[in-house]
């Protein structure tokens, strides 16, 4: 048997799924380009987009884009699991940027802990008041990994994971069913994290934390946002689909 250093490094595909992003996703994928260990593979799924979106991102070295022209996020997801055969799917929101070791804790993760299904990361913001960024760590130190372990272990019923910030097996997202292209937008990452949870190990790593926009908190308040998240995610938990049908597109506000 061969030692587990001597295995072959873990294929990882970073995908990032882009509709009208022409103002955050150059900055999005140069952090991409500039990790200690370098994706395999990046995708960008322009899904429909009608500005530059798609050649900001063929004019990255190494940045493969794919063209999904039905709209909607969950179907940009399956597109872009579809264009790459890495064992592990990497995913990153458009407005996010990754720290530089981000891919290498990632696969530090999986190539250490081989049950483990997918894990989901934190986010900082780079574009928001203290006040704002002090409320949402406060989250993601206290509530958020209570909520992970209490609906994990208590109730058995999913975990928390957070859509712009995750990485599932391939092999598991398959078993799992794949991405649900019913839902609309908000609750579709609860879902996939519910379904995993149901096979196996899904974690919350602060550690694998990226910088992310507040520009939805910016456009819609943020108490308004928190209730958004919070009455989504208890519904997919506990009833097995969001709250919400529809979401409000925060690039045209």
């Amino acid at each position: 048997m061969a030692h587990p250093q001597s295995l072959p490094p873990i294929r990882i595909a970073v995908i990032v799924c882009a509709y009208n992003e022409e103002a955050y996703i150059g900055p999005c994928l140069w952090t991409l380009v500039a990790q200690h260990r370098p994706p395999d593979e990046i995708v960008v799924v322009d899904n429909a987009s009608q500005d530059r979106t798609a050649e900001i991102a063929a004019a990255v070295p190494g940045v493969r884009v794919v063209r999904e022209e039905q709209k909607g996020l969950v179907r940009a997801r399956d597109a872009g699991a579809r264009a790459t055969s890495a064992e592990i799917l990497l995913y990153l929101d458009a407005d996010c940027r990754a720290p530089r070791e981000w891919v290498a804790r990632v696969a530090r993760c999986f190539e250490r802990r081989p049950a483990l299904l997918a894990l989901s990361g934190t986010y900082r913001f780079y574009d928001w008041h203290p006040w704002g960024c002090l409320l949402i760590r406060a989250y993601d130190l206290t509530v958020a990994p209570a909520t992970h372990l209490f609906v994990k272990y208590v109730l058995r019923r999913g975990v928390v994971f957070y859509g712009g910030n995750f990485a599932v097996r391939r092999d598991a997202l398959v078993a799992a069913g794949g991405f649900d292209t019913s839902i609309e937008f908000h609750g579709e990452d609860t879902n996939l994290g519910r379904r995993l949870a149901a096979l196996g190990d899904v974690a919350l790593r602060d550690d694998c934390h990226v910088a992310t926009s507040a520009r939805r908190y910016r456009a819609m308040g943020t108490w308004a946002v928190v209730r958004l998240y919070v009455r989504n995610f208890w519904s997919e938990v506990l009833r097995h689909r969001p709250a919400d049908a529809t979401h409000v597109d925060v690039r045209n506000t």
